[in-house]
């Protein structure tokens, strides 16, 4: 129904990939196990960040290439697979921590490349403005924006069919970091932008399907508004529903390896440009990747 397909821009947050990330293990971390997987070598290390209700096996397709790129490291999140709960909120906050607590455990060093998908990539935009020492660059994959929900996206003004799906095909976890989300975005809202951090942004084209609606039209209005945060960034147009790492992974490695390049750099020689298509400020908009 046409209906589902307006959602799309949070339905395939319950999807699992068909693949698995190879070398999985878990193993304790600050005093908790936490299940993730390690490859490749040099640096930047490029590390991963799940969407809502997702795990690291979104990353199946871009794994391969990013660790015959450079080290990479993706993980669970508290509560997802077999990382062990955390007592903890579940907010980005505490989920910045418990990534930095991953890191130091497993021995790698800053600075790194951060890629995150979809609510992923909020915690990825709060982890970069509080500890931008320690971050390289910057991947938003179809990113959840800081508003997410506010406005036409709050939950309580979602249709009922949709609050029912929700609450029927996510866990107790998902259902935690999205009441915490507000909360989340408006910490990243409140924190500095690095304008010298490379960053690059990949926004979905066909996220919210073909019939108009107020929550579908509020979606892209803030998907579009993402690249516009960070000075000098790039942002692609992605040909893809929501799920670009399941449906355009090409897209996300040819951003990862320019992420790459521009981390290996010199920081006053990132790549960007000072003005957007349209005349906004602080985005470089590059045409759409069909991925074909």
């Amino acid at each position: 129904m046409k209906r589902w397909r307006l959602a799309g821009w949070w339905l395939s947050f319950a999807l699992a990939g068909c693949a698995t990330v190879p070398g999985v293990v878990t193993d304790t971390a600050d005093g908790r196990k936490v299940e993730h997987a390690l490859a490749g070598q040099g640096t930047p290390v490029v590390v991963f960040e799940n969407g809502l209700g997702a795990r690291m096996d979104w990353w199946s397709k871009v794994w391969p290439d990013t660790a015959q790129e450079t080290t990479a490291l993706a993980y669970n999140r508290a509560g997802y697979g077999h990382s062990e709960a955390s007592p903890a909120p579940r907010d980005g906050a505490h989920m910045v921590e418990e990534l930095r607590a991953l890191l130091k455990a497993r021995k790698l060093p800053p600075p790194y490349v951060l890629v995150g998908h979809s609510l992923g990539g909020l915690y990825m935009q709060l982890f970069a403005r509080q500890y931008p020492g320690e971050v390289a660059a910057l991947v938003l994959v179809d990113s959840t924006h800081p508003d997410q929900v506010r406005g036409a996206g709050n939950p309580d003004r979602w249709p009922t069919w949709l609050k029912v799906a929700f609450r029927l095909s996510t866990s107790d976890v998902a259902k935690q970091e999205l009441a915490a989300l507000d909360a989340t975005g408006q910490l990243v809202a409140s924190l500095p932008v690095d304008p010298s951090m490379p960053v690059f942004v990949l926004s979905a084209l066909r996220a919210t399907g073909a019939s108009p609606s107020a929550l579908a039209d509020d979606a892209n209005r803030k998907r579009a508004e993402i690249a516009h945060f960070y000075p000098g960034s790039t942002q692609v147009w992605v040909d893809s529903g929501h799920g670009i790492p399941l449906e355009k992974p090409e897209a996300v490695v040819q951003a990862i390896r320019d992420a790459v390049l521009a981390a290996r750099a010199p920081r006053a020689a990132a790549p960007g440009c000072a003005t957007a298509a349209g005349g906004l400020p602080g985005a470089c908009t590059q045409g759409v990747q069909s991925g074909g």
